[in-house]
């Protein structure tokens, strides 16, 4: 029982933790991909992580489309959430490899984040080809970065788009390889 409920405990702290970093991460990417402010989901991304950032932004400036009190908010919360999961299993791990997993860890995210995102896009431009909604105008603005080089390379095959899935194998092999411990992932 005391072993399930630590499981259970892990998870949900686990998953809280991936849902807020998303959220900070998305402000991010919104931020630098210069994706439109007025949409409802960047707005309601932006208001979800208002407060702490925009209590750095006096302090701290942006550099270039880069939200610098945003990558701090999101770095503190990956720092608090290695700092948990270390307390919670015992693993005793030293500062500095908890500050390089709260690093990797928001890499981790990120890539996690581009994958179900270009998934996304993809299964909507199956669907409904051409439709015009606030989801895919922030997805093809959020994507389009990293999809843009591969379809240079990978031309449409009989009308369908093969880029998405080079694009999410090639975040996957990235996720894989970065070396963040099997308990903080």
């Amino acid at each position: 029982m005391g072993a399930n409920t630590s499981n259970a405990m892990l998870f949900l702290l686990t998953t809280l933790f991936d849902l807020v970093l998303w959220a900070w991460l998305l402000r991010i990417i919104l931020q630098a991909t210069r994706a439109e402010f007025y949409n409802p989901i960047s707005q309601a991304i932006w208001q979800i992580t208002r407060y702490p950032t925009d209590w750095l932004r006096p302090v701290i400036p942006n550099v270039r489309n880069i939200n610098i009190g945003a990558v701090i908010v999101a770095f503190a919360i990956a720092l608090i959430y290695v700092h948990l999961i270390d307390g919670m299993l015992r693993l005793r791990y030293s500062e500095v490899t908890l500050v390089i997993s709260a690093v990797l860890k928001l890499l981790v995210l990120s890539l996690n984040l581009y994958t179900f995102t270009i998934f996304i896009q993809a299964i909507m431009s199956w669907l409904g080809p051409g439709v015009n909604n606030p989801a895919s105008n922030i997805l093809w603005s959020v994507n389009e970065p990293l999809l843009r080089p591969a379809r240079r390379i990978i031309p449409p095959l009989s009308g369908l788009d093969l880029s998405p899935l080079a694009v999410i194998l090639l975040l996957q092999v990235l996720n894989r390889l970065l070396p963040l411990p099997g308990a903080f992932r």
